[in-house]
């Protein structure tokens, strides 16, 4: 008889452990840190600043030296459906492949399951014709976006990718690609903000809640920027320094970000 409770017990204690477990609560009044890491790849490489050597659609070898890129004005949408627009000042980040630390945006965002992400490549008009006292942290010309900004254009460069190819025509085989315009002032320029909406169902929803962390990790790559409705040749453009300029790859770029997984 002892044997035969010991038993029912253990059958007890086993299925009780193999139960699932109770799903995250939620308080919608809470906010909680929600970070996008954008991982910074070539095709299926890493990004090596300086030494990876890389391979174009136009069958060019090149080499990365800088790659800076802005991410702005983020939106969630949660699994019930509610949308979260990510207050406009917390929401600027420049991605820089130099500095690992700002490879992660981190949000606040109220609680709850996330089921897309919405956000811009770029800098848009109202702040890039803001007063300059509400252009700070990386959107400070005299600091963080020093070499982020046309001074002469009155706008920020959007996306930056500067290298060398053997493939290139300027001096010293070097290649620079400064994608701008937002299509602002009296006489727009040509629009080179894109917005880029990822759906997280199918690669892992991220449970924002205060205490755990969450993160988005994506993929950004960079031959997906070069390769795609034009093929970038450093032979025929090895620089673009315009709005007009920088079109075909603004048109390119759109597509380089996808979603990888989601660390709950």
């Amino acid at each position: 008889m002892k044997q035969i409770f010991i038993i029912a017990i253990s059958a007890i204690t086993f299925f009780s452990s193999c139960k699932k477990e109770s799903a995250p609560v939620f308080d919608q009044n809470v906010k909680a840190d929600l970070t996008v890491e954008f991982d910074n790849i070539a095709g299926a490489e890493n990004l090596q600043l300086n030494t990876g050597s890389y391979i174009n659609a136009a069958g060019e070898t090149f080499k990365v030296s800088k790659l800076k890129y802005y991410v702005s004005n983020f939106v969630l949408t949660n699994t019930n459906g509610n949308v979260y627009t990510v207050p406009q000042d917390s929401s600027y980040f420049l991605i820089d492949e130099s500095d690992e630390a700002s490879h992660e945006a981190t949000l606040k965002v109220p609680e709850g399951e996330y089921k897309s992400l919405t956000f811009t490549i770029g800098v848009d008009s109202l702040r890039n014709t803001m007063d300059i006292s509400r252009r700070t942290g990386v959107l400070d010309p005299t600091t963080s976006a020093a070499d982020m900004y046309w001074s002469w254009n009155s706008g920020y460069i959007f996306f930056k990718l500067e290298g060398t190819s053997t493939a290139s025509t300027a001096p010293g085989n070097a290649f620079g690609y400064h994608v701008g315009g937002f299509g602002g002032y009296s006489t727009p320029t040509i629009n080179n903000l894109k917005t880029v909406t990822l759906d997280l169902t199918s690669r892992g929803v991220p449970q924002v809640k205060a205490g755990k962390a969450s993160n988005v990790h994506l993929m950004v790559d960079i031959l997906k920027g070069l390769n795609g409705n034009t093929n970038m040749s450093f032979a025929n453009v090895p620089m673009i320094h315009s709005a007009a300029a920088g079109k075909p790859m603004a048109d390119n770029y759109i597509s380089m970000i996808q979603h990888d997984h989601t660390e709950n």
